[in-house]
């Protein structure tokens, strides 16, 4: 019984690719998606939900330096 290697879609251009060692960019199928996908994150269309500012970091108008 041999398994079958796993399969997975590129997240950017939806190409099924082998999920292996032989894939230097996985999940995604080549440098050009993952470069895709980077400028995505850089530009803000791809954002992880949450507070936006500072947090925890108190601002000079607070009085505190």
């Amino acid at each position: 019984m041999g398994t079958s290697p796993k399969t997975v879609t590129c997240p950017t251009c939806g190409k099924l690719i082998e999920w292996s060692g032989k894939i230097l960019f996985r999940p995604f199928c080549s440098e050009r998606c993952k470069l895709i996908d980077l400028g995505a994150w850089f530009s803000g269309e791809h954002a992880i939900p949450g507070e936006s500012g500072g947090g925890d970091e108190k601002s000079e108008k607070d009085g505190e330096h």
